[in-house]
């Protein structure tokens, strides 16, 4: 059946693609964006689609439309991008929160909230399961998206208790693939345009500490599988996946598979970086019989390939 669906943040790396899937699907998809981290570049092959409309919008602001689905991805999720502005990322998680709730609560859709895995900070157990309450700085330079998805949570099971909104709450750990922002900050990113220039690949601490790299298809995957679950699923649960590699052995990897000569060299820590992400996806799998397909090697060849294109026109 086809469905109505807005996508908050629908124009940056993750809502892109989603916005793809859904109208691969037949779906009639409104992308949201206010293009801080989203880009146009990153959907415009989707704009001659006459089911597909791209608006300017900044979701602190309430928006109003028809729809039976809400994905609401809207926030920057780079620390480099969301310590640009905390304030206006705290705004984002916050006050975007209310304003989907509110309007999925009046027109009576559905409504999934991209939350994060930094909810768990820098963790005290490992790998992470969805009971586990987390260890977050509340007034660290990251709390302002730690502690704003946080709160977003919260928001989403307090409209569903008290209102009965249909809630779906995902928890994303590390994702990468194309249309990646190339100085978003992120480690994938980073090695990977540092390695196509053949400069030095900067690797914060030893690089002994961990983290699970999920490709962009495999979580676009288990977005739609948590939407499609009954009403009494709401989450949270994790999405990621649960392979877990040091930091030495991605930049390795990344410099096998382009051939760089970059080098690799250290500086320390930055403050509340988490020493270790592993998600625990029992319920992933369980709920919605999903789990990962897609190996590292082979999302990053796809994720090289494309940033060897960008970097060429």
């Amino acid at each position: 059946m086809r469905k109505r669906i807005l996508v908050t943040g629908g124009a940056g790396f993750i809502g892109s693609h989603l916005c793809e899937r859904l109208l691969n699907e037949g779906h009639e998809v409104i992308c949201l964006d206010n293009f801080f981290t989203g880009s146009r570049e990153n959907v415009i092959h989707l704009l001659d689609n006459h089911r597909f409309e791209l608006v300017r919008h900044d979701i602190i602001e309430p928006y109003y439309a028809e729809v039976d689905e809400i994905y609401n991805l809207a926030c920057p999720a780079s620390p480099v991008h969301y310590q640009y502005n905390p304030i206006k990322t705290v705004k984002t998680s916050v006050m975007g929160a209310i304003n989907v709730l509110g309007l999925a609560k009046r027109v009576r859709a559905k409504v999934l909230q991209a939350s994060t895995s930094e909810v768990y900070g820098d963790p005290k157990i490992h790998p992470q399961t969805e009971d586990y309450w987390g260890n977050v700085n509340p007034i660290g330079l990251r709390s302002c998206y730690d502690e704003g998805k946080r709160v977003a949570e919260t928001l989403f099971v307090n409209y569903h208790r008290q209102n009965n909104v249909r809630i779906k709450i995902v928890r994303i750990f590390n994702t990468y693939g194309p249309r990646m922002h190339p100085k978003d900050g992120r480690v994938v990113s980073n090695f990977i345009v540092s390695a196509l220039k053949n400069e030095d690949i900067t690797i914060y601490g030893a690089g002994t500490q961990t983290r699970s790299f999920c490709y962009v298809d495999d979580l676009v995957e288990g977005f739609i599988r948590m939407m499609a679950t009954s009403e009494e699923v709401t989450g949270p649960v994790n999405l990621g996946n649960p392979g877990e590699f040091t930091i030495n052995q991605l930049a390795e990897l990344v410099i096998s598979l382009t051939g760089s000569k970059s080098r690799l060299v250290y500086l320390p820590l930055p403050s509340d970086d988490p020493l270790q992400r592993q998600p625990d996806i029992s319920i992933a799998k369980s709920v919605l019989h999903w789990s990962p397909s897609i190996q590292l090697v082979d999302g990053l060849k796809k994720t090289i390939k494309y940033f060897s294109a960008a970097a060429s026109v």
